[in-house]
């Protein structure tokens, strides 16, 4: 039986402080959904022969229902599934012999921690999250303008990941890390996550009221989607219509990022940044003189006159190279205020920053609007083990990009309207474990890639009966079938193809696209693609992440456009997938230089056909 969580202010001490609210009088039934109680420690079941606790869980469910798990995969299903899943990129055939020949009975563990020393795992496992805290690397909207620093976030993923770096503090670091280490560099490009979202340019000015309300709106909706698993932005107007989610709740989280501005570190040096200037300057005064000029012209003339303008200003010099990161500005501090209906012209009361009200103690206090390392307090909280949805949300996670779906299905909604969790006992213990490990994920990983439930057949002899009493596998009684992401399908083509270029990290590559599209972008000169012609074959997730223009064949196969939080993807089938794959320019440059490769490789033509 669960507890009706009320985590007082001796919990994290360092979260609270301040002047006490009234009472919100959250009332027993709103704190009794499961996922704003206290975690259970469930016993793990005993089962005989049964030695990974997660097939122990989810055996019970099975009997229950007079199912059973599949027969083991063979291993050449087995590498090949491991290998999409860690690394995102298909074995070779001589990994394939090496694996199916090794008669080790530790030959699958040291697979697994291969693959999971591999560079290749930081790489796969970092989209994902990407794809949750909706990283790009442009504005969105009608601009769309470049973020040319904003690639350092995504090697940031890359290597916290790689390097299995706790996930609390992941978390920190994301939310304060420009607080806890200012002279830091890895933190200040973490930091970079409260400017991912989609941003409104209106003629440069970004401290008008309307857009610094949307800014601040993408900070906290984030906050509620990617790490708390709650649809916090649905209290934005008005109380949260299902969930126990104040309005107030939502400009108290947003009182958090009052002090947060924009700002970009630079990492050149002085004379560096005096001749940038200097370029600058005389661009800006050739713009000022044409602009002068267009005064009073009309028809040719002044469509001549506006190519000159363009043409001005496509010379402006790049940008030079900068930390992609934040500031707190306190001088500059957004007074939060209660809003009528979201709007920003109907102020109410003034609030300060505070968590969610549901798991906290009635009354328990806000922090001054101007106290100190907000942000570092919020991290400490979401963090903290005593939260209930933090591991819970991130544990399954891990599960839904495992099996294709979560223990809850609806992994960035675990309220009300979110789905019940399929076996809640599994889930809590998973994210007891994944606390208790020091909020490691590899060892996460390797405990579900070891278990039966992962290692079976996506083939049951129980199908007909298994079909009747689960149509979605929910229960696991085979291993689910899935498509393959945009990502791994371009991946896999370059690495067969023999054509993938493995650098890692570095600025994002431009690749050639139909001038048609390139057309519709509002600066065409925006999509300038990368000279050196080898940097195009490399990882999918080196490509420039822009909003308003998405490579046909990642679009076909449902890659996100991040406007949003992705908390999964579609997988769907329809005719422009064949057709992107059989007259698509990528696709065609991968099979031809595979046909060389086997030309190659084998002149036989029945060894071709078996490469």
């Amino acid at each position: 039986m669960y507890r009706v969580l009320i985590i007082l202010s001796t919990v994290v001490p360092a979260v609270f402080g301040g002047d006490s609210t009234a009472a919100e009088g959250y009332t027993p039934a709103e704190r009794r959904h499961w996922a704003f109680q206290p975690r259970g420690t469930p016993a793990v079941p005993s089962m005989a022969g049964v030695t990974n606790p997660i097939d122990a869980f989810l055996l019970v469910r099975l009997q229950k229902e007079g199912l059973r798990f599949a027969a083991a995969a063979n291993r050449e299903t087995m590498i090949r599934r491991v290998y999409f899943d860690l690394a995102g990129i298909p074995p070779s055939p001589a990994q394939i012999d090496a694996f199916i020949n090794d008669k080790s009975p530790k030959a699958w563990e040291n697979l697994i921690d291969r693959l999971l020393a591999s560079p290749h795992y930081g790489e796969r496992w970092a989209q994902h999250w990407l794809d949750v805290v909706r990283f790009a690397e442009s504005d969105g909207f009608e601009y769309d303008t470049h973020r040319p620093d904003a690639w350092r976030y995504r090697d940031y993923v890359i290597r916290s990941i790689q390097q299995d770096k706790p996930f609390d503090r992941f978390l920190l670091e994301q939310l304060a890390g420009d607080e806890v280490e200012p002279d830091d560099s890895e933190a200040r490009i973490a930091s970079g996550l409260q400017r991912l979202g989609p941003l409104r340019k209106n003629a440069g000015n970004q401290e008008v009221a309307s857009s610094r309300n949307e800014v601040l709106t993408e900070m906290t909706n984030v906050v509620g989607s990617a790490l708390l698993g709650v649809t916090l932005g649905c209290a934005r107007c008005h109380d949260h219509k299902f969930d126990p989610i104040r309005q107030k709740d939502y400009y108290r989280m947003q009182a958090y990022f009052a002090a947060v501005h924009e700002k970009d570190i630079p990492i050149a040096s002085a004379e560096e940044q005096a001749r940038w200037k200097t370029q600058k300057e005389a661009i800006e005064k050739e713009i000022a003189e044409l602009k002068k000029q267009m005064r009073g012209l009309r028809g040719e003339d002044r469509q001549r006159m506006a190519q000159k303008l363009k043409d001005a200003e496509e010379k402006a010099p790049e940008p030079l190279p900068a930390i992609f990161s934040i500031s707190n500005d306190t001088a500059k501090a957004t007074p939060v205020h209660m809003l009528s209906r979201g709007d920003y012209r109907n102020k109410g009361d003034r609030v300060g920053p505070r968590p969610l009200g549901v798991l906290l103690a009635d009354g328990a206090p806000e922090l001054p609007p101007e106290a100190p390392n907000a942000r570092t307090q919020l991290a400490q909280w979401a963090g903290s083990p005593e939260n209930p949805l933090t591991a819970r949300v991130f544990v399954n996670r891990v599960w839904h990009y495992r099996f294709g779906r979560g223990i809850v299905a609806t992994p960035n909604d675990f309220g009300r309207m979110g789905a019940r969790p399929s076996h809640p006992e599994l889930l809590d213990w998973l994210a007891n474990e994944f606390v208790k490990n020091g909020w490691r994920v590899k060892p996460l990983h390797k405990m579900i890639l070891m278990s039966r439930a992962y290692q079976q057949s996506s083939q049951s002899p129980l199908e007909k009966t298994a079909r009747d009493k689960d149509p979605d596998n929910v229960l696991l009684w085979r291993f689910p079938v899935r498509r393959l992401d945009a990502e791994q399908i371009r991946d896999a083509m370059l690495s067969v193809a023999g054509r993938l270029n493995t650098r890692t990290g570095g600025p994002s590559i431009i690749v050639p696209v139909d001038q048609e599209l390139v057309n519709l972008l509002y600066k065409p000169s925006q999509w300038a693609v990368t000279k050196d012609v080898s940097e195009h074959d490399r990882r999918s997730i080196y490509l420039l992440h822009k909003r308003n223009l998405r490579l046909p064949v990642m679009e076909v196969f449902d890659a996100p456009d991040m406007q949003i939080s992705c908390a999964r993807r579609e997988s769907s089938t329809h005719a422009p997938q064949a057709l992107e794959l059989l007259n698509g320019a990528f696709p065609n440059d991968m099979a031809k230089s595979l046909a060389a490769r086997l030309d190659k490789a084998a002149p036989d033509a029945s060894r071709q056909i078996d490469l």
